[in-house]
């Protein structure tokens, strides 16, 4: 099938969140995953470098768009407001369009970030970032009756720390999310019919999983049964005469300590933390906290969505000020803090324009910004090797003066967070691995090359290399370059010159204002949130 001169017109994504390249290689060299060996055989295979951080909610938006953070908008799980609080990312806060807004009929399945769903010529299912099914999460609506039907207890994620002790519970729970997975794909493909130009589908199974469990035997029983997803997609696009392109947004490997940032901040005097003698230290005195007062609430039938969705934002900040918990922004005094980390690993520098407390004037910056650099960059383990690896924000995010000064993440076998700790390096407790740079790229259909090698690919380099691949307009803005070496030689696209159009920014208007406390809690238990 793979080499023929006859160009595709339409594309399949199959995203697996986390998948490394490593084991990827190691596993079809040894006959293990026969379908993943077929895949680099009749295609065009390689490693795939992520964003900075190599998180989720960066890098599925930049590989659907082909942009970084600072066009697509998108730059962690939370955004942080001039008045240090934050909100979920969702959909709407994506303003580059993606590759569903230009190519159709378009399904798109449980790809992370796409809360709530748009309207598109086409179906979508939302997935990470979903608050609950009990929220409408599917275009068309009626979709979301025939999911019900077809797959009773369909679930958008897991209650992670439900299983943090009971490790073959929860290999058996991420199995059976995978079935589901699968079923919602099966829906999707039956729903397309023949009349569909683009299908971007998403299975987080193999990200949830290797956090809690690094272990060699299990992962490969879990990837075998990628192998045979990868099968069934495979028979499905040479059915259809479609192009291929498996990709994982970022890599995977072992963590051994936890690398607390804040506190590196806190002990060089760049961040300060409130005094307790304040209401929310008398409150904590008196073993007042948000789960005593939300327990409280509960009992007499409010809940605190409720209140989340009754009362004004600021109100609900103001009141999460005063109580202790799990707001590791409000521990902060902002009027003596020069900088602080947020989300995962976004460093700001707290200068007067951006934040309504700061304390940094904008020419001091550049200055206070290689200090703080300095900072991060000298903390090193016992045999004094680097915990961390720092970089610029102007340098990763050029197009956006609003981006954070500095992206700080742990090196090796380090994993930075963001929480506010006692001390700097700390025990990963229920996890047992996490992100690295490098995830996968492999791709087959009727114009790829049977057995290219790609080199140098990056998440934002799939969305020009699929659209040039079908023989649509890649985005004028796009960052991302078209992988010309995945290409027959011989086929359309390796001789044509690539064909450029104007998108325009997306203007999505008003922010979704409901409860993520489910949310949330699932990204704390992935060890994604403090």
């Amino acid at each position: 099938m793979s080499g023929s001169t006859t160009p595709s017109e339409r594309a399949f994504v199959l995203g697996l969140d986390g998948v490394p390249w490593r084991l990827i290689e190691q596993w079809s060299d040894e006959g293990e995953l026969p379908n993943f060996a077929r895949m680099r055989e009749e295609g065009a295979s390689g490693t795939l470098d992520s964003t900075r951080p190599p998180t989720t909610p960066l890098a599925w938006p930049s590989i659907a768009t082909g942009v970084w953070p600072d066009k697509h908008g998108i730059y962690g799980f939370q955004n942080l407001s001039s008045e240090y609080s934050h909100e979920m990312y969702t959909s709407r806060d994506l303003a580059q369009p993606a590759l569903w807004d230009q190519l159709g009929p378009s399904h798109v399945g449980n790809v992370p970030m796409t809360y709530p769903a748009r309207e598109i010529d086409g179906t979508m299912v939302t997935g990470m970032m979903t608050p609950s099914t009990d929220r409408e999460f599917t275009h068309p609506p009626d979709l979301q009756d025939e999911i019900d039907s077809r797959i009773p207890n369909y679930n958008i994620s897991l209650d992670y720390p439900e299983y943090a002790d009971r490790l073959d519970d929860f290999e058996v729970a991420v199995d059976d999310m995978l079935t589901k997975r699968r079923e919602l794909m099966e829906i999707q493909m039956d729903r397309a019919g023949d009349d569909w130009q683009l299908f971007f589908f998403v299975y987080t199974a193999p990200d949830r999983f290797q956090h809690l469990i690094w272990d060699m035997d299990r992962l490969l029983a879990h990837y075998k049964k990628l192998d045979e997803i990868l099968g069934e997609v495979m028979a499905y696009t040479d059915e259809h005469d479609a192009d291929l392109y498996v990709v994982s947004d970022h890599g995977f490997g072992p963590i051994e300590e936890l690398v607390y940032v804040n506190r590196i901040l806190e002990q060089e005097g760049y961040l300060f933390r409130r005094e307790d003698e304040g209401t929310r230290g008398a409150l904590a005195s008196l073993g007042i906290s948000r789960d005593a007062i939300t327990g409280a609430l509960n009992r007499v039938g409010i809940t605190e969505e409720t209140l989340v969705q009754s009362l004004p934002r600021r109100l609900v900040d103001s009141v999460a000020e005063q109580i202790p918990g799990d707001h590791a922004l409000y521990d902060v005094d902002y009027d003596r803090t020069v900088a602080f980390v947020h989300d995962t690993g976004n460093c700001y520098i707290n200068d007067t324009e951006r934040f309504d407390s700061g304390v940094v004037s904008p020419r001091e910056v550049p200055e206070v910004k290689a200090d703080i650099r300095a900072a991060f960059e000298s903390a090193t383990d016992d045999d004094g090797d680097p915990l961390l690896v720092v970089h610029d924000g102007d340098d990763l995010f050029p197009t956006d003066e609003d981006s954070p000064d500095l992206v700080v993440g742990g090196r090796g076998v380090y994993e930075s967070r963001s929480g506010m700790s006692d001390e700097i390096r700390g025990d990963t407790g229920t996890y047992d691995a996490s992100h690295r740079s490098e995830g996968i790229v492999l791709c087959r259909g009727p114009s790829i090359a049977p057995g290219a090698t790609l080199r140098g690919a990056r998440v934002v380099d799939v969305a020009p290399t699929l659209l040039h691949g079908i023989g649509e307009p890649v985005p004028e803005n796009a960052d991302g370059r078209v992988l010309f070496d995945a290409f027959d030689e011989e086929g359309t696209p390796a001789a044509t010159k690539v064909e450029r159009t104007t998108v325009g920014r997306i203007e999505n208007g008003e922010k979704v204002d409901e409860d993520f406390d489910d949310v949330e809690d699932r990204l704390k238990g992935l060890g994604y949130m403090e």
